[in-house]
């Protein structure tokens, strides 16, 4: 069989395993999201239930979860993954809305703040990690070493906490709250767009300063093990310059390694939204998927997870498809080996 399609086939199959584990999760165990959110609406209810009363429970539930508690447990598992499979996602019970438009709403915004940190996080510890490499066994590389070690160790909300404490409240520099400021029209235009920036400041630093440590040291270690292989030496016997060396040889062999690593943060990168969106107030779908687990909004919450898990899914794919593109080396046919 075809490895990419045989690549497809196993990333086809994650997906469907996801949404059916979902489903055990709103249907099978007991105490489930479906017996929770009924309790929740018989708690609402002022005084004693008819049997039309359950009835129109039942319907809510049914709606909320895309789910029909009277239908066999197959037909219902059917009936979910096809709803699932067409963007029907249910209702919020919180937000008395589909749950797709409110993902949709706030997705973007995600994008942006972590798309923005993780791009400034491997450009400069790429940039750091190079210079490292060149410069190594030196005080430089010690020093910086030392300083990429440490911030790899430190959680970014313990950064982010202090960035609100000290340049937020102390010193009033940044806003320590949402995500555009007040009062300005959303549109292309250079008060909404400013605004935009400077919210983002805060949260893109906090995640840059710790992320970009551990890449640092990545590409450190990269390099320097490139430039002991032998085809180094080789280049360096027929003259060529340092220059080109440096960026032809060293750097876009010890780059490949972080192409991974790449694809891996960017799917990795909406579960680091929760807490860094609940700290600045930023209203993503990290700051969404966690209040939807302190309203007990449980649609929500499924359909968050659904999410995040199928945007792992999908760039780990990306990134096994691309990469025997990027390297050479790497086979792609039957004898393709998964790195």
């Amino acid at each position: 069989m075809n490895w990419y399609i045989r690549r497809t086939l196993q990333a086809l199959l994650t997906v469907y395993g996801v949404i059916t584990f979902t489903f055990v999760l709103i249907r099978i165990m007991p105490g489930g999201p479906m017996e929770s959110m009924r309790a929740q609406l018989i708690q609402q209810h002022q005084g004693s239930l008819t049997t039309e009363d359950m009835e129109r429970i039942n319907r809510i539930v049914e709606t909320r979860v895309n789910i029909d508690p009277d239908q066999p447990l197959y037909t219902q598992y059917v009936d979910y993954v096809s709803s699932v499979l067409t963007g029907d996602l249910g209702q919020s019970t919180w937000h008395q809305a589909p749950v797709m438009d409110l993902l949709i709403e706030r997705l973007p915004w995600t994008i942006f703040l972590m798309g923005s940190s993780i791009t400034l996080s491997f450009a400069l510890g790429i940039t750091l990690g190079a210079i490292m490499a060149y410069k190594e066994g030196t005080i430089l590389d010690v020093g910086l070493s030392s300083y990429s070690t440490f911030m790899t160790s430190v959680p970014y909300y313990v950064v982010a906490v202090l960035l609100v404490y000290f340049l937020g409240y102390q010193w009033d520099y940044f806003p320590i709250q949402g995500r555009m400021a007040p009062q300005t029209t959303p549109g292309l235009n250079y008060p909404f767009l400013a605004g935009v920036a400077y919210h983002l400041v805060l949260p893109v630093i906090s995640v840059v300063i710790t992320g970009m440590g551990g890449r640092a040291l990545a590409m450190r270690g990269n390099s320097v093990r490139v430039m002991g292989d032998d085809f180094i030496r080789v280049a360096r016997l027929r003259g060529l310059k340092p220059r080109t060396i440096a960026i032809q040889y060293v750097g876009r062999n010890a780059l490949l390694p972080m192409y991974t690593n790449l694809m891996l943060a960017v799917g990795f990168m909406f579960g680091g939204a929760i807490i860094l969106e609940e700290i600045f107030g930023y209203r993503g779908l990290g700051q969404l998927m966690y209040s939807s687990i302190g309203n007990r909004d449980l649609p929500l919450m499924m359909g968050c997870f659904l999410l995040i898990t199928m945007t792992v899914v999908i760039a780990l794919f990306i990134a096994d498809l691309t990469y025997g593109k990027l390297d050479p080396r790497v086979q792609s046919g039957e004898r393709h080996e998964s790195f």
